[in-house]
């Protein structure tokens, strides 16, 4: 489950999930409904691989990936079909569908950003410039 808590020129995203996997496919789906196309049916895929130090950087880094392709190449990733997640990153295969979403995301932050376990899950929170 996740929600979007609005700040002044800047959009929080809390998610609550049974594990890293649905943390991880909840920021999919959050930043497709941000783009606009939640409901879009998914006919392309793109591999992305992240590495980070650590949990909540690994978060900002995937939401960073997306961003990038939504801002690239119009590519905005509806779901995610497979994930390889290591102790300092993953690599994905997300689906999606090409587009021309709008230029949103500026920059994710690192303010207040958490991935951690949280009661029978995990608690994750990004902060997203847009």
């Amino acid at each position: 489950m996740y929600r979007w808590v609005d700040h002044t020129a800047e959009v929080e995203l809390e998610i609550e999930a049974p594990s890293e996997r649905d943390t991880l496919e909840d920021a999919v789906r959050a930043l497709a409904e941000l783009l606009g196309t939640e409901d879009a049916v998914a006919v392309e895929q793109r591999r992305v691989a992240v590495q980070a130090a650590d949990r909540p950087a690994l978060l900002a880094g995937w939401i960073e990936e997306l961003a990038f392709l939504a801002e690239s190449e119009g590519f905005v990733a509806t779901r995610m079909l497979e994930l390889d997640l290591g102790p300092a990153g993953l690599t994905a295969t997300v689906a999606g569908v090409l587009d021309e979403p709008p230029p949103l995301v500026k920059a994710v932050t690192y303010h207040r950003l958490a991935f951690e376990p949280s009661g029978e899950g995990y608690l994750a929170r990004v902060i997203l410039d847009v």
